[in-house]
């Protein structure tokens, strides 16, 4: 029986970075659903067992941390996948925010390649 891929949803508005990670967790052997919205991230997260979320924080219509507080009344009575942050906004705020609500990494897009965030993603999985 083949081993069971493990599942990642990657919540990126901008398609050029969003096709980036994509094609770099595909070639690594995940699974990869992609929602350029809260609304659509929440929609995937659902539906699927997701084993980790790729998160960005400036996103169309909500934030990233709308996304964060509507995943974790979501997901209050069962176990929350892991969450990392991925990108460019960062300010103590919303870092000390993100963490509040479940994050397990908050990580600027401009300190990894899409192969460093690959072996940053195995890390949690």
């Amino acid at each position: 029986m083949m081993e069971d891929k493990k599942k990642v949803l990657l919540v990126e508005d901008e398609e050029k970075i969003s096709g980036m990670y994509r094609d770099v967790l595909l070639e690594n052997g995940f699974e990869v659903l992609v929602a350029e919205t809260v609304r659509q991230g929440l929609e995937k997260a659902k539906i699927g067992k997701i084993d980790l979320i790729l998160l960005d924080i400036l996103l169309p219509e909500e934030s990233g941390i709308a996304f964060l507080r509507k995943l974790r009344k979501s997901f209050e009575n069962i176990e929350m996948p892991v969450v990392v942050v991925v990108s460019n906004y960062s300010t103590e705020t919303i870092r000390e925010e993100a963490f509040s609500l479940g994050v397990k990494d908050y990580l600027l897009k401009t300190d990894f390649t899409p192969q460093s965030l690959v072996e940053k993603i195995k890390e949690y999985l």
